[in-house]
């Protein structure tokens, strides 16, 4: 049987977001797929409308992290996206004791001391070494074309429409992505980390994944032609990547 695998999206988005990749690695896998868990940010997925009023960075992961506990999740393949790298590191040492490792699927992961809407600046890409920039001018541009531009470039014209019908509904703590920047990246301390690069990724460019890898204290580097959905638009590829990390047999320094 694969270890337990837990799922966490990123911003504006919600547990839905995975339902393509669980359905991949559960033919994939056939039999010996394991348990799968999606957890959902307070203020998203199941817990829209939740009252978020005062919360960030830690109370977000000390929710979580009661949450791997009631499921009792054990020996777990933790698995984040785009800014679910803020959580993911502070989630690996709480409970080293539940998770075996990490993979990062083109995650950010902002500089201490810089919050993430600082991280993603207000220009647009290359136009600032300290902020990744946006695919278009965020001046000239509306909410929809940027969203369009940065989460739909390798979707078709169906795919772009179902998942951007999806997207305005699931909101994240304000004070996550506007003040917290006490970030503590050491997670490869704790479990062995593996950052998947989305080659053709229109929010985070390619050379800031290996920036946050770096960060991240990656020990392995998987590559995936991908936009930065590629759980939807390349669920199977995706599968297959998560489904080799689970089955190998890693030992974190919590185990």
């Amino acid at each position: 049987m694969l270890r337990d695998i837990v799922l966490v999206h990123g911003g504006g988005q919600g547990a839905w977001v995975w339902a393509e990749t669980i359905a991949a690695i559960r033919v994939e896998a056939g039999a010996t797929a394991g348990r799968i868990f999606c957890l959902n940010v307070p203020g998203c997925g199941d817990k829209r409308g939740q009252d978020t009023t005062g919360m960030s960075i830690p109370d977000v992961i000390d929710e979580l992290a009661s949450e791997l506990d009631a499921n009792n999740v054990s020996d777990a393949l933790l698995v984040g996206h785009s800014q679910a790298g803020t959580l993911l590191p502070g989630l690996c040492a709480a409970r080293s004791d539940r998770i075996a490792r990490a993979v990062y699927f083109t995650c950010a992961a902002p500089d201490v001391g810089q919050t993430v809407v600082q991280m993603m600046g207000g220009g647009i890409h290359g136009s600032h070494q300290r902020e990744v920039g946006w695919p278009r001018d965020p001046a000239t541009t509306s909410s929809s074309e940027m969203f369009h531009a940065g989460f739909c470039n390798d979707m078709d014209e169906k795919q772009s429409r179902t998942f951007a019908a999806k997207l305005g509904m699931d909101h994240w703590p304000t004070a996550c992505a506007t003040e917290w920047s006490k970030w503590h990246y050491d997670s490869g301390c704790y479990v062995p980390v593996t950052y998947v690069l989305a080659l053709a990724d229109n929010i985070l460019p390619l050379a800031w994944q290996e920036r946050f890898a770096a960060r991240l204290n990656a020990s392995r580097l998987v590559r995936l032609d991908c936009g930065h959905q590629g759980m939807n638009t390349r669920p199977y590829s995706l599968a297959e990547i998560l489904i080799e990390e689970a089955r190998v047999p890693y030992v974190g320094a919590g185990h």
